[in-house]
């Protein structure tokens, strides 16, 4: 019975994050997406709904997942995967689209090389998202690997809709460390709590990865804007022909 019990506050853990990560998707982009598209002047290109709806799937296959793990139902958890697959890679391609949107965007409302600095961060979310699904893949044979790693993807992929929350609190300074990165990257910090408390210790690919996420967000932060971040960005936008 202690190990029955066991199991099901691991797997808990996870469906927890997987409400967390509905609840951060539809209240980060209520203001500037959901609202705004019951209004008959809203209008944007079909790679951002596209990009949204293959967001906003991984989110739901995450939280299915868990659901699925919890009731042991192993070849629905593995079909489930495949189509994971899919999934995240229209997700990290429509992402790179989606930026070079909101750099016109952000240029119309003429916010200038700002605007086009955003772009190395689209960039690099990207590659990680894509990277930690590639590496969970890798691993789905070892469990306490890939669901680490499965939920370090999603929480990459989370940080835009945490973000977004800045709209509601519009008096907090420096929302890009607050929000961006404090709030975006709190969650490695409970799933760090909850792996020691669960099992007495951090596992290893929780820890050293999450490291690598939170530096890499801070990182990104300290160089924004910066001289060397403007060469990054201005190459990257004339990919796109801009």
């Amino acid at each position: 019975m202690a190990t029955i019990t066991k199991k099901k506050k691991k797997t808990s853990f996870y469906l927890v994050i997987g409400i967390t990560g509905i609840f951060a998707v539809l209240g980060g982009f209520f203001t500037t997406y959901l609202s705004p598209m019951t209004g008959a002047q809203f209008h944007l290109p079909a790679v951002i709904h596209i990009h949204g709806a293959f967001a906003f799937a991984w989110i739901l296959l995450f939280l299915a997942q868990s659901v699925v793990i919890k009731s042991r139902n192993f070849p629905l958890h593995k079909t489930l995967g495949y189509c994971g697959i899919f999934i995240a890679l229209g997700t990290a391609l429509t992402m790179l689209p989606a930026g070079f949107f909101a750099v016109e965007k952000g240029l119309a409302k003429g916010e200038g090389q700002t605007a086009i600095s955003s772009l190395p961060g689209v960039f690099t979310s990207a590659i990680m998202f894509i990277a930690l699904v590639g590496a969970g893949y890798w691993y789905r044979k070892n469990p306490r690997y890939h669901k680490r790693i499965m939920l370090l993807a999603t929480i990459v992929l989370l940080w835009p809709a945490w973000f977004r929350f800045r709209h509601y609190f519009p008096s907090v300074p420096r929302p890009d460390i607050w929000f961006a990165v404090v709030l975006a990257d709190s969650l490695i910090i409970i799933a760090w709590i909850a792996d020691g408390l669960t099992y007495g210790k951090v596992h290893p690919v929780l820890l050293y990865t999450g490291l690598f996420i939170i530096g890499e967000h801070a990182l990104e932060v300290a160089l924004f804007d910066s001289e060397p971040w403007r060469v990054l960005a201005n190459c990257l936008y004339g990919i796109s022909g801009g």
